[in-house]
C-alpha cells in the first residue's frame, strides 16, 4: 500500500489548492502537517495547514533528528516533515497526503520507495505561473522573482516523480490525480 501520496510543484502551481480538493474527494486521505518558520497567512490554521514554529524550535528539531526531510528556502524560512508523522501512518496503515518541495519529495521517496506515490504538478507556462503568484497576493515582487528563479531547478526534478500532471484546468488536474490514486491503490498503472 502507498501510505504516502506526495504532491510537489513549483510555488504557485496550485499544489495547496489541489491537496485541499483531494481531501474533500477522498476522506480516507489525511493531510501531513509540516512545520515551517514562515509567517502564517490569513487563511491558514495552526496545526491544520502547518505547525508554525520559531527558527530556534526548528533548529532544535533538526539537531534532535526529528525530521524525515527539511529545507531552508526562500531566504531563511524552514519547512520540514516530522519522522513521527510518517511512522504513525505506516503503523496505522493509513494514507497521508504530503505537500512537499521537490527535494523533500525526493528524500521521502528514496527512504520509502514501496510506500510512496509521487506526483509532480506543472504550471502550463512561466507566464501563467507569474500571473498566479501575483494574483495570490501573498508575495512582494522580490519574492515572486525568487520563486520564478527556482522554477528551472524545480522542473529538473520532474523525472524523479512517478507521475506528472499539468495544472492548466484545476478540475481536470484534480480528476487526473484522483484517477492516478485510485488506480495505484488497485495496483493498476495509470501512465504519466
Amino acid at each position: 500500500m502507498n501510505n504516502f501520496i506526495i504532491i510537489s510543484a513549483p510555488s504557485g502551481s496550485g499544489k495547496t489548492t489541489i491537496c485541499k480538493y483531494l481531501q474533500k474527494l477522498d476522506s480516507s486521505i489525511n493531510f501531513s502537517v509540516s512545520c515551517t518558520t514562515r509567517q502564517k497567512r490569513a487563511n491558514e490554521v495552526e496545526g491544520k495547514d502547518y505547525f508554525f514554529i520559531t527558527n530556534e524550535e526548528f533548529e532544535k528539531k533538526i539537531n534532535d533528528a526529528k525530521f524525515i526531510e527539511w529545507e531552508q528556502i526562500h531566504g531563511n524560512f524552514y519547512y520540514g516533515t516530522l519522522k513521527s508523522t510518517l511512522e504513525k501512518a505506516i503503523n496505522e496503515d493509513k494514507r497521508i497526503l504530503l505537500e512537499l518541495d521537490v527535494k523533500g519529495a525526493t528524500s521521502v521517496k528514496k527512504l520509502y520507495p514501496n510506500k510512496s506515490l509521487s506526483i509532480f504538478i506543472e504550471p502550463p507556462s512561466v507566464e501563467v505561473l507569474k500571473l498566479r503568484l501575483e494574483k495570490r497576493g501573498t508575495d512582494n515582487d522580490e519574492r515572486i522573482i525568487k520563486r520564478l528563479e527556482r522554477l528551472e531547478s524545480e522542473l529538473s526534478y520532474k523525472s524523479n516523480f512517478d507521475y506528472h500532471v499539468i495544472n492548466d484546468d484545476l478540475d481536470q488536474a484534480v480528476n487526473e490525480i484522483m484517477s492516478i490514486i485510485k488506480n495505484e491503490s488497485k495496483g493498476v498503472s495509470y501512465g504519466s
